[in-house]
């Protein structure tokens, strides 16, 4: 029999208290133990943080590690529990996904305690953390072959109410995107199982590319904001600066929005985010490799939208994402 994944401390203990939880080993590799802070206040809202699902996207992490310095001053209520690297094996390969059995930690929860790492990491965090939450804050980057404006993203959630409560909080992050992203592949989403237990779930893409002091700034200030929504800290919340600008706007995003190389070669970006097309601007050049009397290939908005994320050159495959348009959010 496997042994059941633990806390190495009480949660219910009152005041700051720090620990591991423990996912047992497996065929695959050896028992991890994952750094945990917890914040108990008493009364009030339940939050957890995680950073590091994705192990090539180091902002969650590093802004994690920020807010437990501090938050035992600044915290007045509630219990906040952090665990800054979800899961470590990717972190520190810097891997998108987990190195040992190539799985995508956000693909495969609630997980299973007889499964692969990731699906033991998956099943710990389901059985022992969210139980305790009413709300989770999961931060993400869009990695670093994007740039994405820091911003909040959630999934259409079926349950009215749910939703309704989830934009809110999203929209209080006051950072300069909140997205409404419908995604087809959201089977095994840590949010996809948060949502079906009936809990808010505040995915913050905290921008891609390189991890900067800049962005890292605007990052922490839209947790902290987020805090300042559920009431957990005191604060007047703004606008974080981003391009000189104190704004934020609400959209939509669905998946005919995501262009696509239509072949194999190096993408030139010809655009930034957040930039405003209308239908046949140029959003990209896709250049051959094979022939330098090949034509490169001009990739066009195909309606008038808003551009959410572009690829940040490199080489692409045919068929693979380059570019992601949005537009306002029709309520």
């Amino acid at each position: 029999m496997n042994e059941a994944p633990h806390l190495t401390f009480d949660l219910d203990t009152t005041g700051v208290s720090t620990g591991h939880l423990v996912v047992p080993k497996g065929a695959d590799c050896e028992a991890l133990s994952l750094p945990v802070f917890s914040c108990n206040r008493g009364k009030g809202p339940r939050l957890l943080i995680t950073g590091g699902n994705h192990g090539d996207e180091l902002e969650g992490p590093i802004v994690a590690r920020r807010l437990v310095e501090w938050l035992p001053e600044a915290q007045k209520c509630g219990r906040i529990i952090i665990v800054p690297e979800i899961n470590p094996l990717a972190v520190q390969a810097w891997t998108r996904n987990t190195p040992i059995d190539g799985k995508n930690l956000n693909r495969v929860f609630p997980g299973r305690s007889d499964g692969s790492v990731s699906e033991r990491i998956a099943d710990a965090i389901s059985r022992l953390l969210l139980p305790m939450v009413d709300t989770i804050f999961d931060l993400h980057s869009f990695g670093p072959t994007w740039n994405f404006p820091p911003a909040v993203i959630t999934h259409p959630i079926a349950d009215v109410d749910l939703m309704t409560k989830t934009l809110r909080i999203s929209e209080a992050f006051k950072l300069p995107v909140t997205l409404l992203w419908e995604h087809n592949d959201t089977a095994g989403m840590f949010d996809t199982w948060a949502h079906s237990q009936g809990k808010i779930f505040i995915c913050a893409e905290f921008g891609g590319g390189t991890v900067g002091a800049e962005a890292l700034a605007i990052y922490e200030a839209g947790v902290r904001n987020g805090l300042i929504a559920l009431g957990l800290v005191e604060g007047k919340a703004e606008y974080p600066t981003f391009r000189e600008q104190k704004s934020g706007q609400t959209l939509e995003t669905n998946p005919s929005d995501q262009l696509k190389s239509p072949a194999p070669g190096i993408f030139e970006p010809r655009c930034s985010v957040l930039d405003e097309v209308k239908q046949g601007d140029l959003i990209g050049i896709l250049h051959p490799m094979e022939s330098l009397s090949a034509d490169s290939i001009d990739i066009r908005a195909p309606t008038t939208s808003i551009v959410c994320g572009i690829r940040s050159g490199g080489y692409v495959q045919g068929n693979e994402e380059v570019a992601s348009l949005a537009r306002p959010l029709a309520l």
